[in-house]
């Protein structure tokens, strides 16, 4: 090492002028401001702004200021918080930079050791690095030999053993010399040079990934469609408005007389006061089409559901990603920390017979007191507070922490020969009453050297070798880590490896989680497909796969392949490919971005699981990212959900989350809408037959204040139910309104236009009102709301039984029932403000049976739906 000299000053200046600097380069953050105005693009806002132009022109004349300011509330808040969860996400790349400028490196530099902040690496650099320090960019070992965790940039748990090589090819993450920016040094000290630095390292171009931007998620999308849908009938109607009202002011009033149409088209005057009159209805029309509040709803229920969440262990930081969820057709999850526990646990032991026994049984038997003192003091790790292991490789902190609490006391370590990776198997010499020599290895090693073992009472017995070779075998397949344990009385047979007692061999095994196979099985229950993306070889990732349910125990598996053979295969291959996917073995970040791109070309909307730098472009890209909250601070930042207890069960809620929250969206556009459809079809109808103004500025505040505010906040409440778990997922392309929704609104809208016309026109309720017009506009009033609390119930369920989960949602009837309180005290008090006049029991009574028939009017809908066998769900 002392002949290796670095870098001098001239060659630094000379790499930085050809290869830049170790910097990670920062693309221009848009500003706040920009992005907000940006936000008024989204369609829905769109429409909203043009009623709220509409609604200010008509404030002018009409003090219509009510509705105004609803509007710009409405637009103003959901404006807002889609900025703030766009602009936060951003803080992905500033976390990683952040986190990147803050390491200082030790550097070879005219001979002498300097220290230097980590933008300062330039290519050909000589930098030493030691156990506990972050590599600083990619290069390869020239000197010394040490282990390093790569998991963050490859997902691969076990650490890697890097040391020289005398072949220069490009490092990788398999290549013997090979290190990478990001990698952390688990033990040993070595010294590597430096290929390359800033954006061109792995690290690096992970971190220009992350700040490409991510693709509008699907909810952004329908609701695009919804606006188009939701305009054109607006115009529509609002042109048959327009020309209505000329054709019955210009002709039907001139009584088709052509002489009398020709004098009114001369008085300009009238004529003007009857085309703006028409053009203002006609703008009336497209303010009531629009869900005004349906921003504002979405922003509730998400906001309602996200608390909910918060207590399964699901924290939301992008209120569009809980919807997101419920619409997965794909899910790429991590294999460490997702479907296992994440760490290394042991699990079993074979003793000399061949024999598998649990370790809990083992805590029971005599043998388990020289198996503790072997994991206790043949180790290189500590014990920490309550059991907890400090330092050491993954391996030793597993069997530290299989020993626990348990007390060992009368023996000193007095001797260790450490484990190295040529020899594979470490001696620890303890005293006590006696001496004894501790052994731990690799198998291969230590049991040609064995000549008895010990059996469950401590006593020594024959070592069957046959017996526990073929037990070791079958631990292999079940992906499991097999160390040898031995001891001996004798210096000499110790250090020669002879005349060794085995006390047997523990089986060590990051395991599979116990929620996992119920979690795997109710999302893919949901008709989601699961992919695991893994680091470990093919075999180890096909096992733990087949135990976590994810392919099946017989052929066909569904294809596992790994990152070699998937990059081996074109885009279109894989696309094909994509539905019988299930493992990716030996994956690459690369492959992770890839899978979720390409399976959002298919139209599927993809969620990404991760933990590590490597899995944040592929978060960010996803339609929803689910960050482990074990995980790295980018990995967090990148995501859109975090897992805090980093467990798929998890996921699973938030998959049920996501299926209610886009269930109650579409009851609450089913109430809304119907209603909506029914005001611009009575005031489309309404001026043929004579009805100017049914319903007030202040009555359309009211109706306005339940359509939204109130309806939001009652469906925002609607229980999560384990049987949309068991509907087939939406995919991307699929429409917000679908057939069923289109019918209800279609039919329930109809109806109850149907129904107002005929309570103005029908002779009967004229009489039965005391043949009063004020106390007639009173039971409207009271009819028409009444129509919308009845259809609530309808919107709620497609069930013949309104009433199912009905009491899980007690905000509903909280809601409703203040409503109905509330419209009785208007129609008793409201008076002039409300043109309102008390009305008989028989009149209320009358208007409220008129109102309960939109009930039977949808049962019959569905009842003649489930006759011809299309029953539908909302």
């Amino acid at each position: 090492m002392n002949d290796i000299k670095g870098l001098t000053a001239k060659q630094v200046e000379a790499a930085r002028i050809e290869h830049g600097t170790n910097s990670l380069t920062k693309k221009k953050r848009v500003g706040f401001l920009r992005r907000y105005s940006s936000s008024f693009g989204d369609p829905i806002i769109k429409i909203l702004m043009i009623a709220l132009g509409v609604n200010v022109i008509i404030m002018l004349r009409d003090f219509n200021w009510y509705e105004t300011v609803g509007i710009a509330i409405a637009v103003l808040v959901a404006t807002l918080i889609s900025t703030l969860s766009e602009y936060g996400s951003e803080a992905a790349f500033e976390k990683l930079n952040a986190e990147a400028a803050m390491i200082k490196v030790r550097v070879k530099r005219d001979g002498q050791v300097v220290e230097i902040p980590v933008d300062n690496v330039v290519v050909g650099d000589v930098v030493l690095i030691q156990s506990g320090e972050r590599v600083p960019s990619d290069g390869r070992i020239i000197w010394g030999e040490i282990a390093v965790d790569q998991s963050s940039l490859n997902g691969e748990t076990k650490e890697a053993r890097k040391i020289p090589s005398q072949f220069k090819a490009a490092p990788n993450f398999m290549s013997q010399d090979g290190v990478f920016r990001g990698s952390v040094v688990c033990s040993g000290e070595g010294a590597m040079e430096v290929t390359t630095v800033g954006d061109a390292t792995f690290y690096g171009r992970l971190a220009a990934e992350i700040q490409e931007e991510t693709p509008d998620s699907p909810l952004k999308s329908r609701l695009a469609d919804l606006a188009k849908t939701i305009s054109r009938f607006g115009y529509a109607a609002a042109i048959v408005v327009v020309l209505a009202n000329l054709f019955n002011n210009i002709v039907i009033d001139n009584h088709f007389d052509m002489d009398m149409i020709l004098i009114y088209l001369q008085n300009r005057p009238a004529l003007f006061r009857d085309v703006l009159r028409a053009l203002t209805l006609g703008i009336t029309v497209i303010v009531m089409a629009v869900p005004e509040g349906l921003p504002m709803m979405i922003t509730v229920v998400l906001s309602a559901n996200m608390r909910r969440m918060m207590k399964d262990n699901v924290l939301v930081r992008k209120l569009v990603g809980v919807e997101t969820s419920g619409s997965l057709n794909v899910l790429f999850t991590d294999k460490t920390g997702t479907l296992t526990k994440g760490k290394l646990n042991v699990t079993n032991l074979i003793n000399g017979a061949g024999k598998l026994i649990d370790a809990k049984r083992l805590a029971r038997t005599a043998l388990y007191e020289h198996v503790a003192l072997n994991c206790y003091y043949n180790n290189a790790s500590h014990r920490g507070q309550q059991g907890i292991a400090i330092g050491g490789n993954s391996t030793d902190r597993a069997l530290m922490e299989f020993v626990g609490d348990q007390k060992l006391n009368g023996w000193q370590k007095d001797f260790i020969f450490p484990f190295n990776s040529s020899d594979k198997y470490s001696i620890t010499e303890i005293i006590g009453k006696s001496n004894m020599f501790l052994l731990k290895g690799a198998p291969e090693v230590l049991l040609p050297a064995c000549v008895d073992a010990l059996g469950d009472h401590g006593e020594k017995q024959h070592i069957d070798l046959t017996a526990v070779r073929n037990a070791i075998n079958l631990q292999a397949k079940d992906c499991a880590r097999v160390l040898a344990l031995c001891q001996c009385s004798n210096k000499k047979d110790a250090k020669h490896l002879k005349n060794l007692t085995l006390v047997g061999l523990v089986c060590i095994k990051d395991e599979i989680r116990k929620e996992t196979r119920f979690a795997v099985r109710e999302v893919i229950g949901a008709g989601i497909q699961v992919v695991m993306v893994t680091g470990d070889n093919k075999i180890t990732a096909e096992s733990i796969a087949r135990e976590a349910g994810l392919v099946g125990q017989t052929p066909p598996y569904g294809a596992v392949l790994t990152s070699a053979e998937l990059n081996a295969l074109s885009d279109n291959e894989v696309k094909e490919i994509i539905p019988q996917l299930r493992v990716i073995a030996r994956a690459l970040p690369s492959d992770k971005s890839r899978l979720v791109r390409l399976s959002q070309e298919l139209g599927l909307v993809a969620g990404m699981t991760g933990d590590g730098v490597n899995d944040a472009p592929a978060l960010k890209k996803a339609d929803v990212g689910f960050a482990m909250g074990g995980g790295t601070e980018i990995a967090k930042e990148a995501g859109d959900i975090i897992i805090l207890d980093n467990n798929i069960a998890s996921i699973s809620k938030a998959i049920l989350y996501g299926r209610t929250i886009f269930k109650s969206i579409r009851k609450f556009l089913i109430f809304q809408l119907s209603i909506n459809l029914c005001a611009v079809l009575v005031s489309v109808i309404g001026p043929f037959i004579g009805l100017e103004t049914p319903v007030t500025v202040i009555q359309m505040l009211w109706i306005n204040m339940i359509m939204d505010t109130l309806a939001g906040l009652a469906y925002a409440g609607e229980p999560p139910l384990p049987e949309y778990m068991k509907e087939p997922p939406k995919k991307r392309r699929d429409k917000i309104i679908n057939r069923y929704m289109a019918s209800q609104i279609a039919w329930s809208g109809v109806y109850t236009t149907i129904l107002c016309l005929l309570f103005f026109k029908t002779p009967f309720f004229h009489i039965f009102f005391r043949g009063d017009q004020q106390y007639l506009l009173t039971g409207f009033f009271a009819l028409f709301i009444f129509a919308g609390v009845f259809n609530s119930l309808n919107s709620r369920t497609y069930r013949l039984n309104l009433l199912a989960h009905l009491y899980k949602n007690k905000v509903f009837l909280l809601i409703m029932a203040m409503v109905s309180l509330i419209q009785i005290t208007l129609i008793y008090f409201g008076g002039r403000v409300f043109r309102t006049s008390g009305l008989t029991t028989a009149e209320l009574t009358l208007a409220l049976a008129l109102a309960s028939t939109v009930i039977l009017a949808d049962l019959c809908r569905k009842a003649i739906l489930r006759a011809n066998k299309r029953k539908g769900f909302i």
